[in-house]
């Protein structure tokens, strides 16, 4: 299945919460444990062994309990009312559980595949080299990309294929801090190669219209999370993603945009036809640095076409409706468009 997709998000403000000692809701202990049950205690303990928070580092834990405990009381505060899941989950509206494995598998015995031999790579193409890097890590002339199929639990080739790259989870040590004017944010404790995956931009997967009730309730100091995928195949079909970390959704929620970002997302599908958002680095990272990506899904600076005449646009009358209020944008880069990308087709 060959398509091309565009990335593009409804307006959001800092990826995050206000500062620590004004949150003081008491987090859904028992609603977590389901939560990391569901996805396997190991999958969590990983997930959580690249991740700190300030000076705390939830790195070489051996113990799983004593990972767990430290998750749970750490970051109860932390993420007041969000369930933390390193994947997708079915959300309102979505007809298909994005778990449920409904892609067929390769016949390979070997180690890693080959793209000779391979029905996965000769089918969809060969997204990674052999060291587990992305082929192309930029966007067309177009302005899309093309989606990625790794290797699925249908495939006999081993957990060390080079094309099972996103579902073996993090592998980069990440850290999530307060930035001086745009929230929480995300960062790298350690350099990043152009190319490398960094991390998933996971949470319920939801209908069109649940997305726009979504947008509507939401009041002007709230944030949206929500990213829409749509891709398009053929002779003008267009299948339409909508993902939103708010309530469910692992580290990737504390990602800020940037006018002249350093990551890039491309949809992956691993088990299912519904796409992972995957974000990979789009140059060389250096250890320290903010992680950031495009809410309008471009990478090379140039939003797509019809995302353009928005973001020239002055920012809106406050007499108009809270929804459709243009919010700021901070990301500081020498071409900043001084406002978040605005999705019109999710609000209208």
């Amino acid at each position: 299945m060959q398509s091309e997709s565009n990335i593009s998000t409804t307006p959001r403000d800092a990826a995050g919460f206000s500062k620590p000692e004004q949150r003081r809701t008491e987090f859904p202990l028992s609603s977590e444990l389901s939560c990391s049950c569901t996805y396997g205690l190991e999958q969590w303990t990983r997930e959580c062994s690249h991740i700190s928070f300030g000076e705390f580092l939830y790195a070489n834990i051996s113990d799983e309990r004593q990972a767990t405990k430290l998750r749970l009381t750490n970051w109860s505060w932390f993420l007041s009312g969000v369930l933390y899941s390193p994947d997708n989950v079915q959300g309102p509206g979505c007809t298909i559980d994005p778990s449920e494995v409904t892609l067929p598998g390769c016949s390979c015995v070997s180690q890693s595949c080959f793209v000779q031999s391979c029905s996965c790579l000769q089918t969809y193409g060969q997204a990674y080299n052999n060291t587990s890097t992305l082929l192309h890590a930029c966007r067309t002339d177009s302005g899309y990309c093309s989606p990625v199929f790794e290797c699925n639990a249908m495939c006999s080739c081993s957990d060390a294929c080079s094309n099972r790259v996103m579902q073996r989870g993090l592998s980069v040590r990440l850290e999530v801090f307060n930035t001086e004017n745009k929230g929480w944010g995300l960062r790298t404790l350690e350099a990043i190669q152009r190319g490398s995956f960094v991390c998933e931009y996971a949470g319920e997967v939801i209908s069109f219209e649940e997305a726009r009730r979504r947008h509507h309730a939401q009041k002007s100091m709230e944030n949206n999370y929500i990213i829409a995928i749509r891709e398009y195949a053929g002779t003008g079909a267009i299948t339409e993603t909508f993902v939103d970390p708010a309530v469910v959704g692992n580290v990737g929620r504390f990602l800020n945009h940037s006018c002249q970002p350093n990551l890039l997302m491309h949809p992956v599908r691993v088990h299912s036809v519904v796409p992972r958002l995957a974000l990979f680095a789009g140059r060389n990272i250096d250890a320290q640095e903010e992680l950031t990506f495009d809410y309008s899904g471009g990478y090379s600076n140039q939003p797509p076409v019809e995302l353009r005449s928005t973001q020239a646009e002055a920012p809106m009358r406050n007499s108009r409706h809270d929804s459709f209020q243009r919010k700021e944008c901070h990301c500081g880069a020498n071409n900043c468009a001084k406002f978040l990308p605005l999705d019109l087709s999710v609000i209208n």
